[in-house]
C-alpha cells in the first residue's frame, strides 16, 4: 500500500511496523497521520510553539519506544493523545514546581503568552475565549479542548483520560460554566 498517510489504517501501520525492515516507514507513516491533529491539542495546553514542539517530540519518541508493547485495546490516536496529554499536564507541573508558581500564576503567564504570540492570528472574540479556558484548571481545560475543539466523543475522551464518561460530562459542563462566566465578566 502506498499513498497518503490517512490512507493507512492503524492495523496498516501496526503490521508494517511489527516488520522489522519496515519500521521506520511505519513510523513515518504514523508520525504525518498524526502529528498535526497531536500539536494542535498539545498547543491549546501549552500556548507556546515551541514548548508545543519540544513535548511532541518527547510524545513521538515514547510512542517509537512502546509501540512494540501496543495492545490494541484502544485506537493509535486515543494511546498517542494519552501520551501527549501526559506529557504536556507533567509539562505544566514542572513549570510549577521548577517555579514555585502558583497554579494562577502560570495561567497569567500562559495568557499573556498568547497575546504575543506570533503564530496565534484569531480575533478579539477568539482571544478571549482562549483566555478563559486558560483560566480552566488543567484537567477540566483537557477536556474542554478535547470536546470543544477536537470534537471527540467522550467515549474517546474517557479512554485518553483513564476516567468515566460521566466524570467527564461533569467536567465539561462545569468547564462551560466557568467560561460563560469569565466571558461575562471580561
Amino acid at each position: 500500500m502506498t499513498g497518503k498517510a490517512a490512507d493507512y489504517t492503524d492495523e496498516d501501520i501496526l503490521k508494517l511496523f511489527r516488520t522489522e525492515d519496515r519500521k521506520d516507514y511505519a513510523f513515518n507513516i504514523l508520525v504525518r497521520k498524526y502529528q498535526e491533529r497531536l500539536y494542535w491539542h498539545v498547543r491549546r495546553i501549552l500556548i507556546g510553539h515551541d514548548d508545543t514542539d519540544d513535548i511532541l517530540q518527547n510524545t513521538f519518541i515514547k510512542a517509537w519506544s512502546g509501540l512494540d508493547k501496543f495492545r490494541e485495546a484502544s485506537a493509535i490516536y486515543t494511546w498517542l493523545y494519552r501520551i501527549a496529554t501526559n506529557e504536556a499536564l507533567a509539562f505544566l507541573k514542572k513549570k510549577k514546581r521548577k517555579y514555585l508558581l502558583p497554579v494562577t500564576d502560570v495561567e497569567k503567564q500562559l495568557s499573556s503568552k498568547i497575546e504575543t504570540d506570533e503564530y496565534f492570528d484569531g480575533d478579539e472574540l477568539q482571544l478571549k475565549l482562549q483566555k478563559a479556558v486558560l483560566s480552566l484548571p488543567g484537567k477540566q481545560r483537557v477536556v474542554f479542548n478535547m470536546k470543544y475543539f477536537d470534537e471527540m466523543k467522550y467515549e474517546e475522551i474517557a479512554a485518553i483520560m483513564n476516567t468515566s464518561v460521566g466524570a467527564l460530562k461533569a467536567s465539561f459542563h462545569h468547564a462551560v460554566k466557568k467560561i460563560e462566566k469569565y466571558l461575562t465578566e471580561h
